[in-house]
């Protein structure tokens, strides 16, 4: 066993700690006890409330009836879009393929910490999105809807949001409203004195990478048209306005998921270095381009991506595939 830390500054030992954990404890019950005479909201402390990490539900409690049909539905349209929502996807993604584990995976962009998020402002279009919109997005870029049958996303209203809004909600179930709960969206890593560079990346992809998603990140294609392992660039893969594109988001999801199965096994550098090279991989056009890539970069492409930037002689963002 390890050797008890020595006091820090400005603590007494045990003493004091108990002597904390006591006063804490009485505030609770000051608290709850405030609560219970009066209907008028009291602030818990933030180091008092701080919960641990969620979990939800195990998926036999879906409960039965019009809900739970619900529940089950978008739980297929999640892990199984173009089997569910087909008309509507352009590309060989999931859903899941980022929210791991059918949106139930800590640190991959949970899907009961983004329900619990919502209605929220996003700096991405300059407004308050409900949860609808947000959904909508993930069609429009992540999975390349304007390239799909229906060459759009589903309009809004659609059964499919519904669906996979009940499916959420149910994730999460018990989780309080307004947390950023612990595990939400993706791990935020500090810059590294190398910085990020697609050629250290490329060395990190075929050693780590390849054997699943293909030399050229093309993924394993099923019989079917879906995939068993997801495209990471070209045309089948998401466009270029889908947040993943993001070389700081793709690097958090990088570090802790990634190999499969392995998170948290590669270095902040090796995690950097690798989505520099990802996202240095031409992919579809960003829908939001009506005029000239150099436009399209100045108005949405500001923060760290590798959009409208010259790779290999080759300027990415105008969506065609280099035949190398």
């Amino acid at each position: 066993m390890s050797e008890p830390l020595p006091p820090t500054p400005g603590d007494d030992g045990p003493a004091q700690r108990i002597i904390f954990g006591i006063t804490a404890a009485l505030l609770v019950l000051v608290v709850t006890y405030k609560v219970g005479q009066s209907d008028a909201p009291v602030r818990v402390p933030d180091e008092i409330t701080a919960a641990a990490a969620f979990s939800p539900p195990a998926e036999n409690t879906i409960p039965a009836g019009p809900d739970g049909d619900a529940i089950r539905r978008g739980r297929l349209i999640f892990t199984a879009p173009a089997a569910h929502a087909g008309r509507f996807v352009g590309n060989g993604l999931t859903c899941g393929n980022c929210h791991l584990d059918a949106g139930r995976k800590a640190d991959a962009s949970p899907m009961w910490a983004a329900w619990v998020s919502y209605p929220a402002y996003r700096a991405k279009n300059g407004r308050v999105n409900t949860m609808e919109d947000r959904i909508r997005d993930c069609f429009l870029y992540s999975m390349n809807a304007p390239a799909s049958k229906a060459g759009t996303p589903p309009p809004y209203g659609d059964d499919i949001y519904r669906d996979l809004q009940s499916y959420f909600a149910w994730l999460a179930t018990g989780a309080p409203f307004g947390k950023s709960l612990p595990g939400r969206g993706f791990v935020k890593l500090a810059a590294t004195p190398l910085g990020h560079d697609p050629d250290r990346g490329a060395a990190v992809y075929a050693g780590q990478c390849a054997s699943c998603h293909g030399a050229n990140g093309a993924g394993q294609p099923n019989p079917d048209g879906t995939y068993a392992i997801p495209p990471l660039w070209g045309s089948r893969s998401y466009n270029w306005g889908a947040g993943m594109t993001g070389v700081s988001s793709a690097a958090g999801f990088i570090k802790a998921n990634m190999p499969y199965g392995k998170g948290n096994t590669l270095s902040d550098q090796q995690a950097w270095d690798v989505a520099a090279y990802v996202d240095s991989r031409e992919r579809p056009r960003d829908p939001r381009q009506t005029g000239s890539v150099d436009e399209a970069r100045k108005a949405f492409h500001g923060k760290g991506d590798y959009y409208g930037q010259k790779v290999a002689g080759h300027i990415l963002g105008s969506g065609e595939m280099p035949s190398s």
